[in-house]
């Protein structure tokens, strides 16, 4: 890793820079953790490899990189030449986390700076190549993170995360508030763990009574992308280092998140198409 972190003076707030070659860049978030962010993350990324694009997977969850046990996989990166690092390659699409580059359970602490090199780094120095969607996970909460992630790229949009418990709805209410006070597009809500399907009678279960999301959003006028279930299959999946969706979307544990990830490349679409619709307009 570089040992020069900051090019820019402090206080002098860059540009954020457009990655050459990505086309979308999608922060997945949440308010709190506990609500299953990663695995909508890590799900929704190899949906859309799935689907036929380039796709690139950043963890930016610096205190508790959970994709690498997701993906069974702890691959170090290699580097390559001045500085470049060669994300290694899960499930058809590039993968980045720091859990890669500290192995074990080691916590870390991060300060500010180091936060915001590691962060720049992950985004400049990382060989994505062409990449249709780079989907960024998020460390739960408002924060650090957030902020040095707006300042380095532009962002496409934001999905955010919650189940249909009050608390997390709350949670959620205040990441809205964030991407929109750091003008990011949010792309809409997602509820996870949103139902129980019994599998003895199929019948629908609401541990947490279901729709405080799709309230939220429409409280929020953001849109809502979908319920997804409170699935052990979903939690296996993730837990064994094979995420559900790679059974692909005739599997009933997976439909709902194959559905989700519909809705999010529409909502891409709408928020590109809207950014580049006004700069046509304006000529």
């Amino acid at each position: 890793m570089s040992s020069h972190t900051h090019s820019h003076m402090p206080g002098q707030p860059q540009e954020p820079q457009a990655l050459p070659g990505v086309n979308s860049i999608i922060a997945v978030g949440s308010g709190k953790g506990g609500v299953g962010k990663t695995t909508l993350a890590v799900n929704l990324a190899i949906a859309l490899a799935r689907m036929g694009n380039k796709v690139g997977l950043l963890d930016a969850d610096v205190y508790g990189p959970n994709v690498p046990l997701m993906l069974g996989s702890s691959e170090p990166p290699a580097v390559a030449g001045e500085n470049r690092i060669l994300p290694p390659e899960r499930y058809g699409m590039k993968v980045i986390s720091v859990g890669f580059l500290s192995p074990g359970d080691k916590p870390l602490v991060w300060r500010g700076p180091m936060l915001h090199s590691i962060i720049k780094q992950f985004l400049s120095q990382v060989e994505w190549g062409a990449l249709d969607y780079l989907v960024v996970d998020l460390p739960p909460g408002t924060g650090d993170v957030v902020i040095s992630l707006v300042q380095t790229v532009p962002l496409t949009g934001a999905v955010v995360v919650t189940t249909p418990s009050d608390v997390s709805l709350q949670d959620a209410r205040k990441a809205i508030e964030m991407f929109r006070q750091v003008k990011v597009d949010i792309l809409g809500i997602v509820e996870n763990m949103s139902y129980f399907v019994c599998p003895h009678c199929g019948h629908e279960i609401d541990v947490f009574s279901k729709g405080g999301g799709q309230r939220t959003a429409e409280q929020f006028s953001v849109p809502f992308l979908g319920s997804i279930e409170l699935d052990p299959e979903i939690r296996k999946g993730g837990d064994g280092g094979h995420p559900i969706v790679l059974e692909g979307d005739q599997s009933p544990h997976a439909k709902s998140i194959f559905a989700f990830t519909h809705r999010v490349i529409e909502r891409t679409k709408e928020v590109r198409e809207a950014a580049g619709g006004s700069v046509i307009e304006i000529r």
